[in-house]
């Protein structure tokens, strides 16, 4: 990275000076810390992608030059940010501070999922194990064990795997069985749901460090202006619009799954294991964000260690190089030992936060996710949202399930998302609460789901470990993405069979900002309003029979 070439890249985002004075000392000194700052992120994203590819002698040679950029770092963030007289310049001081204190650590923290387990250190008790951030690494490492190593009949599967296979199964003995399978990876949470189980000790940790302060839900929520109780009534509504779809009787879990598969039985066929990404890139490049041209790497292959999770990340930072801008790496992580058309899915998810990523235009500062989680899941579906409708399937799958069978497929995910968000919820304000208990109840009434409180089938999630109130993202998340789905096709066209000219027009308007502006004022300013449910709500009533729809709702 020039010193020169960045300080002409953020010379817009500086006060205007007299020609002959060049930019203030203080100014000056910003720019050069942006640069040591882009460099010393730039190495510890390397560091983490050979962590998480399981190169630990790789990210052992990079650790040195990390090293030595950081403490460049720490002496160029020497600023007296009084000096600077534009507000963005002390706004990105001040998150350049926070992120060196948080992240850019002299021993960083390394990625989840990627160091080995001793498996007998998963038989423990959670009471003896000092500290939250220690107890939380432990349940979550032995999580992952479980989740990788699912044992039904003889056969061994993963999580995923077993979740496929649970609506693509016409036994129903056998898909018992599958779902049964999964007692591991719930009892890895939640042991035998006592008061002292891994998770509600965790969770009662977490609430003593709360203290009065917010959950994490009301956080949340509350990081993009909303009204905890108003995003509650929202998932309630989101909820009872599902029910009313349903039949009136009660399924076990295991049949409910297979009675929404029915797009994935139909079209599983097309989407073979090797075609993932030969259909998730074409796509997008029919979009104009062709992954070859963004850098894209991509690490699917399933690995001992490997996080069980689905994520993607920074492979590199976006930013100005030998005088063009480059999108940077993203890099999207997740393991894939079958196709199918719910893997696609979730490819094609994992593609929305890369193109996100590739899209940041933005000073090294702020080249980062946004401010809000929420905002971040919302977006990453911005595209993939045509992926359950019948013509996109035609196209690019070469076939198509009912409407019926798509809604299921779109919103059966949504669905339990918001039976989580509300589940978390309910725990957060009060752990003294039975999770299986809460849990039935919830399912029970909005997915009509035989209740079972022998079984925490709750906690087959990662996120519940790691990421308290983080699976609220997809539920809530989902009323942004259609609200701004809706208004993208109002203002620049349809793209379900593919639009050129859809990423530029996107990355322009979404995606570029990073933390240069608040994800709220973002969505705001495209909106032209503030959010409203009406969007989500009057596509979910799509296949829903005439005396069950409420235009008044």
């Amino acid at each position: 990275m020039r010193l020169g070439i960045l300080t002409v890249a953020l010379a817009g985002c500086m006060p205007a000076v007299p020609p002959s004075a060049g930019p203030p000392p203080a100014a000056r000194a910003l720019a050069a810390a942006e640069s040591l700052f882009l460099e010393a992120r730039t190495m510890k994203d390397r560091i983490d992608i050979a962590t998480l590819r399981g190169r630990r002698d790789s990210a052992a040679a990079l650790r040195p030059g990390y090293l030595a950029a950081r403490t460049g770092l720490v002496r160029a963030l020497d600023i007296d940010s009084t000096a600077l007289t534009d507000s963005l310049d002390r706004r990105a001081l001040r998150v350049m501070r926070h992120v060196l204190a948080r992240e850019l650590t002299v021993t960083p923290e390394p990625p989840a999922g990627t160091a080995a387990v001793d498996t007998a250190a998963c038989r423990y008790d959670p009471r003896g194990v000092p500290g939250t951030d220690s107890l939380e690494a432990r349940l979550y490492a032995c999580y992952s064990v479980a989740a990788s190593d699912v044992v039904v009949g003889g056969e061994r599967f993963d999580r995923l795997t077993v979740l496929g296979l649970l609506g693509s199964t016409d036994d129903a003995a056998r898909r018992r069985r599958l779902f049964l399978g999964l007692d591991r990876v719930w009892r890895s949470v939640n042991g035998s749901n006592d008061p002292a189980s891994p998770w509600r000790e965790l969770l009662r940790r977490r609430a003593r460090e709360w203290g009065a302060g917010p959950t994490p839900f009301v956080r949340r929520v509350t990081e993009l202006g909303f009204a905890p109780d108003t995003m509650r009534d929202w998932l309630v509504r989101l909820l009872e619009i599902w029910r009313a779809a349903l039949p009136d009787s009660m399924r076990e879990p295991w049949d409910l799954y297979y009675a929404m598969g029915g797009a994935s039985r139909r079209l599983g066929a097309r989407v073979p294991r090797d075609s993932l990404r030969a259909i998730n890139d074409r796509f997008y490049r029919d979009l104009g964000a062709d992954p070859v041209a963004l850098h894209v790497q991509y690490d699917l292959e399933p690995r001992e260690g490997k996080d069980p999770v689905a994520f993607t990340t920074f492979g590199a930072r976006p930013g100005f190089q030998d005088g063009s801008w480059r999108p940077g790496a993203p890099y999207i992580s997740s393991s894939y030992p079958t196709g199918g058309f719910d893997n696609l899915g979730q490819q094609l998810h994992e593609m929305g936060h890369a193109i996100h990523i590739a899209g940041i235009r933005t000073r090294p500062a702020f080249a980062d996710w946004p401010d809000a989680d929420l905002f971040t899941e919302a977006i990453a579906d911005l595209a993939d949202y045509e992926a359950s409708e019948g013509r996109w399937q035609l196209h690019y799958l070469g076939d198509s399930a009912s409407t019926v069978d798509n809604q299921h497929a779109k919103y059966f995910g949504l669905a339990l998302d918001a039976c989580w968000a509300l589940f978390e919820d309910r725990l957060q304000r009060d752990t003294t609460l039975d999770p299986n208990l809460v849990w039935g109840e919830i399912t029970s009434r909005y997915l009509r789901v035989v209740p079972h409180p022998e079984l925490s089938w709750w906690g087959m999630r990662g996120q519940l470990i790691d990421a308290p109130s983080y699976l609220m993202n997809y539920a809530l998340g989902a009323f942004i993405t259609a609200d701004l789905h809706a208004r993208i096709k109002a203002l620049h066209g349809d793209f379900t069979l593919g639009d050129t000219t859809w990423y530029a027009y996107v990355r322009d308007r979404i995606y570029r900002f990073g933390l240069e502006r608040s994800s709220r004022r973002v969505m705001e300013d495209f909106l032209g309003r503030p959010l409203t449910p009406a969007a989500l709500l009057e596509d979910m009533r799509r296949g829903v029979s005439p005396e069950i729809y409420d235009p008044g709702n």
